[in-house]
């Protein structure tokens, strides 16, 4: 592969990896600003109703960021192909706060999911993400296992 070929790739690991690591486990929201489009858009059938653009990474960090203080994802394995990427991560917390109207448990979860990025000029455009949200509601005790 040709070094102009790679460029792309890199640009785009290097904002896949931004995200996860600033504002997800940092909490640092206002990086969303430069990582995502202003009409990016989110396919989550865990959360239908977020807004376009950086508003929706914003709105979903600090959703589960508030539930879980200690949330952290972890990257498991990253693909990229031409201007998309596939990622596969592992999600833990602490559920300290609350969650859609779900008071604090006090339980620990571990999950995972997978989410498939397309990016323009190395800003996210377009993502969809797929996860355990059924594990995650038996792991803190909401519904029976």
């Amino acid at each position: 592969m040709s070094t102009l070929a790679a460029a792309p790739e890199s640009k785009n690991k290097v904002t896949l990896r931004r995200l996860i690591e600033e504002v997800y486990n940092q909490g640092n929201l206002a990086v969303a600003d430069e990582l995502y489009t202003a009409n990016a858009v989110r396919h989550d059938p865990a959360t239908p109703d977020v807004p376009k653009g950086p508003a929706f990474a914003k709105q979903i960090a600090l959703r589960y960021r508030t539930a879980f203080p200690d949330l952290r994802l972890t990257i498991e394995d990253m693909l990229f192909d031409g201007d998309k990427a596939a990622v596969r991560w592992m999600s833990t917390g602490t559920h300290q706060g609350n969650l859609e109207g779900i008071a604090p448990t006090g339980r620990n979860f571990s999950l995972g999911g997978i989410s498939i990025l397309r990016f323009a000029n190395g800003k996210i455009e377009e993502e969809w993400v797929h996860w355990d949200s059924l594990g995650l509601m038996k792991q803190l005790g909401i519904i029976a296992q």
